[in-house]
């Protein structure tokens, strides 16, 4: 798909590829690799880049100047929804799930800075946001506009992801066996899946009772299902946003051995699992593991505003 849309900004791509090092790994002979999609662009990164990508592409090609989506008050993909309408010269309208309060927090300060607009449905209507009668309604309030679900993960997001693994095989050369990935809505898995040939999947589920994962990877890969693909449901802490003081432990410790900045939403969670799994020797020696750093710092600032 061919396009001008993006040669205004400057991205950081293929994101680079960093080996990790720490006895642990030395001691059950694995190589671990962090592909950096964290530093593709600084508001614009990570999987919300990824599937968002052909998503744009899709709006501009169909004419349309405006994207609605929806997401919670701490949302990374309200966060890069408004980033990339800024970006691109979208105008762009957040659906919240709850009801409004003053003062916004970080997250939703920041997309309204983007000039998204914001406004919101109660739990209970926000439970029926893909219904026709919601959709409907929000038509006729918005007029017309590019529908990206919660998460950005539809089918438009998979090709976007699918390219992660083509930057792998050429920086890597192919020789790697496990790709890991934090999941929420699992859009991000779908498309690895869809792209890998050999290398196995393993999905860290970021919700508690994700067991519905299974079901929408499956639905966004056209209901086939591969065998080298799996979603681990063990490293939730307790749910979304949900977290103890040995998460956090963990994402500061990661910080200074690697000089990686993690958060305990998403990538934290899939890296604490990742090692605990290579504790419990879940991989061979000698496996060669790509962690996925999805991104979703929103910025170290805003992180630290918000103590997640």
């Amino acid at each position: 798909m061919s396009s001008k849309l993006f040669d205004l900004v400057q991205l950081n791509l293929p994101s680079p590829v960093q080996q990790l090092s720490s006895p642990l790994l030395e001691k059950k002979q694995i190589k671990l690799y962090v592909k950096r999609d964290d530093l593709i662009h600084p508001l614009l990164s990570g999987n919300k880049w990824r599937k968002l990508k052909y998503n744009l592409l899709e709006a501009e090609k169909l004419q349309k100047k405006k994207i609605l989506t929806f997401g919670g008050a701490y949302s990374n993909h309200i966060h890069a929804t408004a980033a990339a309408g800024k970006l691109f010269g979208f105008d762009t309208v957040g659906i919240i799930r709850g009801e409004s309060y003053e003062p916004l927090n970080p997250t939703l300060s920041f997309a309204k800075e983007q000039g998204m607009l914001l406004d919101y449905l109660n739990r209970k209507t926000y439970r029926l946001k893909n219904t026709p009668e919601v959709i409907s309604r929000l038509k006729e309030k918005y007029g017309d506009f590019y529908l990206v679900p919660e998460g950005g993960s539809n089918q438009m997001a998979l090709p976007g992801c699918a390219e992660i693994i083509n930057e792998l095989n050429e920086q890597l050369e192919g020789k790697f066996d496990y790709i890991c990935t934090a999941c929420g809505s699992g859009g991000t898995l779908a498309g690895l899946i869809s792209s890998a040939e050999k290398q196995k999947m393993l999905g860290f589920a970021v919700l508690k009772g994700a067991d519905f994962l299974n079901e929408d990877v499956t639905s966004l890969l056209g209901n086939t299902s591969p065998p080298n693909w799996q979603i681990n449901l063990n490293y939730h802490f307790g749910g979304y946003a949900k977290k103890d003081q040995q998460l956090s432990n963990f994402c500061r410790d990661f910080e200074n051995s690697h000089n990686i900045f993690i958060e305990p939403t998403y990538t934290g969670k899939m890296f604490f699992g990742l090692f605990d799994l290579i504790k419990k020797d879940f991989f061979i020696k000698n496996s060669t593991i790509v962690a996925l750093h999805t991104g979703g710092l929103q910025g170290k600032e805003i992180y630290s505003k918000t103590g997640s």
